[in-house]
């Protein structure tokens, strides 16, 4: 099949914006391959970063400690999901009995939101076990789980709720027409709409998360980061970190691109 004048004009400045954007960004990589090395302390530099046999000798053990990393992600994810939803939902209550729930939602967003999740981590790993709790329940894998499931569930529940009411109020009508209930009509009609329209948005929330595990090494648990500290001090290297940064961007890139296809086709179903 030919292709219109408009379609050949729009495949040509297509292709001379992609030979624009390699070009630039392979003199962008060749000036920094060739500019860096010139900076007085890049042996320093390479020697405590990029020293090849530490990074080959510690990197089996880094990985082995970031399966714990994703153990704790595979257990919050979940938690994060539930929690969040239901906060979505009290947030979004309109009856008037249920004003203490939607309060209540709104006073858990607004404080879990304004605290650091870093020191959320403090405060619930450090704080809880000093309780004086009994095994399990002193662990820090628990409470450092529990500090991320209140602050991410505190984001996701408003992107949930920014769904919720994304939705035209005609769609609960016509559900509430055909014989469902305002609770049937939330599950059935609602929510998958709600939630499809923002899986990009939460994608981001999910590699966030897998990220912010790490903060969990300072309360204790052995992962990733914690174990790339270990080496560093045994070692007088920082190249473990280097390690430990690979090992997170051989995980976190592949999800922000799936993320921002999401997002492009969620945009071209739109237009």
């Amino acid at each position: 099949m030919s292709l219109t004048a408009r379609q050949r004009f729009e495949r040509r400045e297509r292709l001379r914006g992609i030979a624009i954007g390699t070009t630039s960004l392979v003199l962008v990589v060749a000036a920094i391959y060739w500019l860096v090395p010139l900076a007085p302390g890049w042996e320093a530099v390479q020697r405590s970063f990029f020293n090849w046999p530490i990074l080959v000798k510690t990197f089996p053990k880094l990985l082995d400690a970031f399966l714990v990393d994703v153990m704790i992600f595979a257990w919050s994810l979940p938690l994060i999901l539930v929690l969040s939803l239901a906060i979505a939902l009290c947030r979004n209550t309109r009856n008037p009995a249920l004003l203490p729930l939607r309060v209540f939602g709104a006073f858990y967003t607004d404080i879990f939101r304004g605290i650091p999740t870093i020191l959320l981590v403090y405060l619930i790993g450090f704080g809880i076990p000093g309780l004086g709790l009994s095994r399990p329940w002193n662990s820090p894998y628990i409470w450092g789980t529990v500090a991320l499931v209140l602050t991410y569930s505190a984001y996701v529940a408003e992107v949930l709720r920014s769904g919720i009411e994304s939705v035209h109020s005609s769609q609960s009508a016509a559900a509430r027409s055909l014989g469902l209930s305002e609770a049937d009509s939330m599950r059935y009609v609602i929510l998958p709409q709600a939630i499809r329209r923002q899986v990009p948005a939460m994608m981001n929330f999910v590699i966030a998360l897998q990220k912010d595990v790490a903060l969990l090494s300072f309360v204790g648990p052995i992962e990733l980061l914690r174990q790339a500290n270990v080496f560093k001090s045994l070692m007088a290297n920082f190249t473990p970190y280097v390690g430990a940064a690979i090992i997170f961007l051989c995980v976190t890139v592949p999800a922000t691109r799936y993320a921002d296809y999401l997002l492009a086709r969620q945009r071209a179903v739109r237009s």
